[in-house]
């Protein structure tokens, strides 16, 4: 099997390192610039430890950059001068290119972009959910077997994307991950205005989301969509706009926005007819 250097160990490097130690893999070393990144993490990867790419004194057959986006061109740039033609170098970010490998691909190595499409809170909870998670592959003419290879060892689906495509899936990532977060932190906000403290209201609206997630995991979003728009009820969805604006008026423009694909989801679920999801989008537009 081959042998890896993580460049990175954060929730990500440390996470991945140690599924690929857990399959067989030999990880040979790891970097990182902090000290207390090396010293919490490196039991789950094994390898020797350096603070910079420059001080690497071992090579190795694979190089997983897993630094922030910034920071991939000037550590692959660093790595050309080490790594041997052959080597395969990845990076794991989601909206990044292969192009921010080009300084290994000129010094003759193989590229690709492996990006889990999982959430990564802590590393703990990273390792467990890990397993089944979707990767979104982009790679070199002829790599895709070994992707194929890596990513069923680390216990995950592979999915290839065209190389333009990337920014694009990682947004729709980020819509599922990143923004449910934000609407949950909007409901907590609406549930104190009425009194109830954080933990309170998530335990108000947790019954619910978790039917919602289960409803949408067994029947898709469209089918799953219920309350005011619908059923066409521009009645209740009036009252909402009043009491948002005179109690939060900040909330008010992204209900407006998610309420405006809302409409166009009830009409491709047949719940209303076209003339009232337009009334529903006038309704939504004034005062906007």
């Amino acid at each position: 099997m081959e042998t890896f250097i993580i460049i990175g160990l954060g929730k990500v490097g440390t996470s991945i390192g140690y599924l690929l130690k857990k399959a067989g893999f030999t990880i040979v070393a790891a970097v990182d610039a902090s000290d207390e990144a090396l010293a919490r993490h490196i039991s789950r990867t094994g390898g020797r430890t350096f603070r910079h790419p420059a001080d690497l004194d071992v090579t190795a057959d694979c190089y997983l950059i897993t630094t922030g986006d910034d920071q991939i061109e000037p550590v692959c740039r660093t790595l050309s001068d080490r790594i041997e033609p052959g080597a395969i170098v990845i990076h794991m970010s989601g909206a990044g290119s292969l192009a921010l490998l080009d300084p290994a691909r000129r010094a003759g190595a193989k590229t690709a972009c492996i990006h889990p499409l999982q959430t990564f809170s802590d590393v703990e909870s990273a390792i467990e959910a890990l397993p089944g998670t979707v990767y979104g592959i982009t790679c070199d003419p002829g790599l895709q077997s070994w992707a194929e290879r890596l990513v069923a060892a680390l216990g995950g689906i592979p999915f290839f994307i065209d190389h333009g495509d990337r920014p694009l899936y990682h947004a729709a990532a980020c819509v599922v991950s990143n923004y449910l977060v934000t609407l949950i932190y909007m409901a907590e906000r609406i549930y104190g205005r009425l009194g109830l403290d954080e933990q309170e209201a998530r335990q108000a609206f947790w019954p619910l989301l978790r039917g919602t997630m289960q409803n949408i995991r067994e029947k898709g979003s469209v089918p799953s969509l219920t309350g005011p728009i619908a059923r066409g009820d521009a009645g209740t969805l009036e009252k909402h706009l009043l009491a948002l604006g005179a109690a939060m008026p900040d909330m008010l423009p992204p209900y407006r926005e998610l309420g405006k694909i809302t409409a166009d989801m009830a009409l491709k679920k047949g719940g209303i007819s076209s003339v009232e999801s337009e009334n529903i989008r006038t309704l939504l537009s004034k005062g906007a």
